[in-house]
């Protein structure tokens, strides 16, 4: 049976959400406009202008905002929020599909007897 976490092991991880919530619901706004990486690559090498729509641009989450929102900082927060809650919910699915669980007769921690 696997130990419960302790509670320095779940201030921890809190803290980390926290951090991870601020930053995404708050400092976000704060990040430049200037373009970077693909797009600036696009732009100085002037193919940005052959960019089609894409399927999800008017999708709720579409370019970092929410629809539906007016205010520009709330909006922009929500939608961080929002891709930081479903981050966290697929990583910890992912995790929880992946690892490895133990069977009750496995005392050793899974090694083999030297045959």
């Amino acid at each position: 049976m696997k130990a419960p976490r302790s509670r320095r092991d779940i201030v921890v991880l809190l803290g980390f959400l926290v951090a991870a919530l601020v930053l995404a619901g708050v400092v976000s706004y704060y990040a430049s406009t200037s373009p970077d990486g693909l797009n600036k690559v696009a732009i100085d090498k002037r193919f940005a202008g052959a960019e089609e729509p894409h399927d999800l641009e008017n999708s709720p989450l579409a370019g970092y905002s929410t629809s539906d929102v007016d205010n520009e900082r709330l909006s922009g927060g929500l939608a961080g929020v929002a891709g930081v809650g479903a981050t966290l919910v697929l990583a910890g699915g992912l995790a929880m599909l992946v690892r490895r669980r133990s069977s009750p007769d496995e005392k050793d921690h899974g090694a083999s007897p030297v045959a």
